[in-house]
């Protein structure tokens, strides 16, 4: 009888007591943008273009066969990093013509050769200065101030992460772990590693290297990557591969020019990843033949 007086509140009453029902669909949800400093697709420019020609040198092609050499004839194409590493060096970056290069003589679709160059970080897609600072900000050089190395190369260049300085000889990168953990913080300036860094020696580093540059005659816009593109064969007479001549180590620092550039590795006075505060284990004497017991029990 009540049903007939009020059905409106009783059924909502009875709606309200069934359990609720779990939505048939989920809300799409975005988070914070991450922006690159690279895009990864390619931009026409006036220096990176596909109209703008590349060949390898002779001296490059004769290392291109060596390096396909080592792959199967039907995965030669395997040889992409390398091939695409050794037009780098040549060039100076890794350009449109360098890619559509490296497609036509592994004979694979450009396409899968963009797709290995936009996804490693070490390929650089746009020009870059003479030298290619790159500092690490992971967690064991951040720990060990690599934000002063980091603020070292921004006062003394005055330019930011991503960028290139004016006169085109310092290009500035923030990258993740290389490797040095043990020597952090560090920077790779090209091939170079230079570790154990502080505020000061940071700064030393580019003055030195500046100062090698003025000496040479070069800047950053009349050679590419390390300096001397249009070489770019694996040599050890190639300083795209090799920075600087031979190491002097008395005085831990290459000979360019009269130049005194320090010696890639740790600038705090370690030789290796050495303990800094002095040998505290094995110090004595290795045991000879005589201290092994003679029973022959273990």
């Amino acid at each position: 009888m009540a049903s007939k007086i009020c059905p409106r509140v009783l059924r909502s009453a009875a709606r309200a007591l069934r359990p609720a029902r779990k939505p048939q669909w989920q809300s799409f949800t975005t988070s914070t943008s991450v922006r690159s400093e690279a895009l990864a697709v390619h931009r026409d420019s006036s220096v990176n273009n596909p109209k703008i020609p590349f060949k390898f040198t002779p001296q490059n092609e004769k290392l291109i066969q060596e390096i396909i050499s080592r792959y199967p004839s039907q995965y030669k194409k395997a040889a992409v990093m390398p091939l695409l590493d050794l037009g780098q060096r040549q060039h100076g970056f890794t350009s449109i013509s360098v890619m559509n290069e490296v497609a036509r003589i592994l004979e694979m679709p450009p396409m899968r050769v963009y797709e290995v160059a936009t996804f490693y970080t070490m390929y650089n897609r746009d020009p870059v200065g003479k030298f290619h600072v790159q500092c690490c900000t992971t967690t064991p050089c951040m720990l060990r101030d690599s934000d002063s190395v980091m603020k070292a190369i921004e006062d003394h260049l005055g330019i930011h992460p991503g960028q290139t300085t004016k006169d085109g000889l310092f290009t500035f990168a923030e990258v993740e772990c290389l490797g040095a953990c043990a020597n952090a913080p560090m920077v790779q300036i090209n091939d170079d590693y230079y570790e154990d860094l502080t505020y000061d020696t940071t700064i030393s580093l580019l003055k030195a290297l500046q100062n090698a540059a003025e000496q040479t005659g070069t800047t950053g816009r009349e050679s590419g990557l390390g300096g001397e593109a249009g070489k770019g064969a694996i040599t050890g007479n190639d300083r795209n591969v090799k920075s600087g001549n031979e190491i002097n180590e008395q005085q831990a620092s290459y000979a360019v020019t009269g130049v005194k550039i320090p010696a890639p590795g740790p600038l705090s006075g370690r030789k290796t990843c050495e303990n800094s505060a002095g040998l505290t284990s094995l110090t004595g004497e290795p045991w000879s033949n005589e201290t092994l017991r003679t029973d022959g029990a273990l």
